[in-house]
């Protein structure tokens, strides 16, 4: 028999324990690159911060009457874009433009008034003239019958006369100085606006209240953006005064409200870098930095809020509001409550 060649031998040994090697190898070194990457992403994304619990915001104005009426004209409709002063709807001016003509004649008849008393004043010069020329006359006559009765050539009876005529005129001196002095008075202006007749000047208050009512009749947008519930305006449907009739989301001017964990907040500043992505935009990313932190958690400022005294608590993380301005242009359209992810770098 021939005998077996150890070179062949130990080549088959190590042709069967290759593979088993690389086998053991390949095991071993799956779990150190699971672990080495795992360790790799938490270095790079420790300092980064994240929440998809975020919301595009965006001003909106509620637009009120400030005058009640029947509206007569609505000139926007649902989605409109609009811009500042641009008119949203009409209410009848015929109400006002009626209070104009009311306030017109009350200074007519102010301005007859004020004529009036111009001529009692001057009237009650004359009177005062008048009477003081009949005083005059009457303490003549009341010295001459005193004379004459020193020297017994009247009789007491026409001293007394005398004296009672001149005791009369006297009185209507005194009547027609107080006539004069009321006259004086109701033609007197206030050191709130002198010069001109209070009653005229009431005339003319009401006059300018009832221009600015009219004024009033057109409501016009505030701001520029975009009409929403415009549906509520319908022509020959009383509007309220001071009850919203339509709302502008004033469009050109968003930021997203993220609310983060409590426990988030540590290494979190104003101005840091973010990171946002919209739900509706899968493929849009806008660049933004923290603009706010809130002041109070969002059960803090809820309609009920938490009430942990009491031995059922159960501790729960608190969400704080963090406003994320938004510092790039999007190259959409940002949507008042669109759902939007957050991620800021707190390296930075």
């Amino acid at each position: 028999m021939a005998e077996a060649d150890p070179q062949i031998d130990i080549r088959a040994k190590s042709s069967t324990k290759s593979p088993k090697f690389a086998r053991l190898v390949l095991l071993a070194s799956v779990p150190l690159l699971l672990v080495g990457g795992a360790t790799a992403y938490y270095i790079v994304n420790d300092h980064y911060v994240s929440t998809d619990n975020a919301y595009v915001q965006q001003d909106k104005v509620s637009i009120s009457a400030e005058v009640g009426g029947r509206i007569v004209d609505v000139a926007v409709r649902e989605n409109d874009v609009v811009k500042e002063g641009d008119l949203l709807f009409r209410i009848d001016p015929a109400p006002f433009q009626i209070a104009i003509e009311q306030a017109d004649a009350s200074i007519a008849a102010a301005q007859v008034r004020v004529l009036s008393l111009q001529t009692e004043y001057q009237t009650t010069n004359v009177d005062i003239e008048s009477a003081r020329e009949d005083v005059a006359f009457y303490e003549k006559e009341y010295q001459r019958q005193s004379s004459l009765m020193q020297d017994g050539f009247t009789t007491r009876a026409r001293l007394q006369a005398a004296e009672h005529a001149l005791s009369d005129a006297r009185s209507r001196v005194a009547a027609a100085q107080a006539n004069a002095t009321k006259a004086r008075a109701a033609l007197a202006t206030g050191s709130a606006a002198p010069g001109i007749n209070p009653a005229i000047k009431a005339g003319e208050v009401q006059r300018e209240q009832a221009m600015l009512n009219l004024s009033r009749t057109e409501v016009r947008a505030p701001v520029a953006g975009v009409v929403s519930q415009g549906d509520r305006l319908q022509p020959g449907q009383m509007m309220v005064q001071g009850l919203p009739g339509v709302t502008i989301v004033a469009s050109s001017k968003s930021w997203v409200e993220a609310n983060f964990k409590e426990t988030d907040l540590a290494n979190m500043r104003v101005g840091q870098p973010a990171e946002i992505t919209f739900d509706a935009y899968p493929n849009l990313k806008v660049r933004g930095k923290v603009s706010s932190i809130g002041a109070g958690t969002g059960s803090e400022f809820s309609v009920l809020p938490a009430q942990n005294a009491n031995g059922n608590w159960v501790k729960v993380t608190q969400r704080v509001p963090v406003r994320i301005s938004i510092t790039d242009k999007p190259k959409r359209a940002m949507i008042a409550g669109l759902s939007a992810h957050v991620r800021i770098d707190t390296d930075k």
